[in-house]
């Protein structure tokens, strides 16, 4: 199992141990994390599900893609950690990944 962080806007820290291939959005929902509202269901085609990527796993991550960096536009205060949780998908090398969820969502 991979380990995920999601850092609630509050501080709330949730700690997950999760599958490699799902996403960080799809196991935010499962487990009811507050702010991840992804109301398109992962199909990148809102920007319900944005969060921060934590500088020290930004460059691991790395950027978006241009779909979704078109979405990103639609997303309450982007910063250049900024990623659509439906499209980060777990694997081993994103063990340990930290994210943070913004205030609010667009």
């Amino acid at each position: 199992m991979t380990k995920l962080k999601i850092i609630a806007f509050d501080g709330t820290h949730y700690d997950f141990d999760v599958q490699n291939g799902s996403t960080v959005m799809e196991n935010a929902v499962r487990n009811s994390v507050p702010g991840i509202e992804a109301e398109c269901g992962g199909a990148c085609a809102c920007a319900t599900c944005h969060v921060y990527v934590d500088d020290a796993w930004s460059a691991v991550v790395g950027p978006p893609e241009a779909m979704e960096e078109d979405m990103l536009d639609f997303a309450y205060e982007v910063k250049p950690t900024s990623r659509l949780s439906c499209q980060i998908k777990m694997s081993d090398a994103l063990d340990g990944l930290v994210v943070h969820v913004p205030e609010r969502q667009a």
